[in-house]
């Protein structure tokens, strides 16, 4: 059994990650793929509590930065053990909403914790499982902004991420154009203004010659 495809997703908020999302992975199943969806933090039980935590509960507003960063890496070490390397081995293709990358951007970069024990604390949570492409949505802040004010408003608390300063967000964008100059290799960065049809025609041109080891189900 080939190995399957590990694909990333990352960008700052309202950059239209969870569209793509949905219609790669429709795209691939019509085609006969296995395909699972992740996201970060959550994707197993452990995860989406962390989760709350990390975005939803009154606790998290006296959140340290370190210990937030030990949070993600926590929900992501589960992640990975328990799907993520699992599906690989099975052959079937993995869409993660985030993954290592945000935490080298979020906590590393616009948090401004010491890059080199972000790192060191993002390989020891996913040891030696690596996406083998990821995809950054690049977008204008003042874009990405108008498009949140236009979702749907979540039951329950605000999500604690999303209501940082615009600061934060302009440093996110910047770290996120980092880290694409910087992993060109893996790293494929999107400009996320233009139109749904040709974002998602911009991924399959990139994702489709590397479909043809894995297994159909038709």
């Amino acid at each position: 059994m080939p190995r399957g495809i590990f694909v990333s997703f990352e960008g700052s908020e309202g950059c239209g990650k969870s569209t793509q999302i949905r219609l790669l992975a429709d795209r691939l199943k019509a085609l006969g793929h296995q395909v699972i969806l992740t996201r970060e933090p959550g994707g197993t039980e452990i995860g989406e509590q962390l989760r709350h935590l990390l975005q939803f509960s009154k606790a998290g507003h006296a959140m340290a930065s370190e210990t937030e960063l030990l949070l993600f890496a926590a929900s992501r070490a589960q992640l990975v053990r328990e799907v993520i390397a699992p599906a690989l081995e099975a052959g079937a293709i993995v869409l993660a909403d985030r993954f290592l990358d945000s935490t080298t951007v979020y906590q590393g970069v616009a948090r401004k914790l010491d890059p080199a024990e972000v790192a060191a604390i993002n390989r020891f949570a996913v040891g030696d499982t690596l996406p083998d492409i990821t995809f950054v949505f690049d977008l204008d802040l003042a874009i990405a902004r108008e498009r949140m004010r236009h979702r749907p408003a979540p039951a329950g608390a605000p999500d604690r991420m999303e209501s940082q300063p615009a600061a934060f967000f302009e440093a996110v964008r910047a770290g996120y154009l980092a880290l694409a100059r910087e992993n060109t290799t893996r790293v494929r960065l999107l400009d996320a203004a233009g139109t749904v049809e040709d974002l998602s025609n911009r991924i399959w041109q990139e994702l489709a010659p590397r479909l043809s080891p894995l297994p159909v189900t038709k």
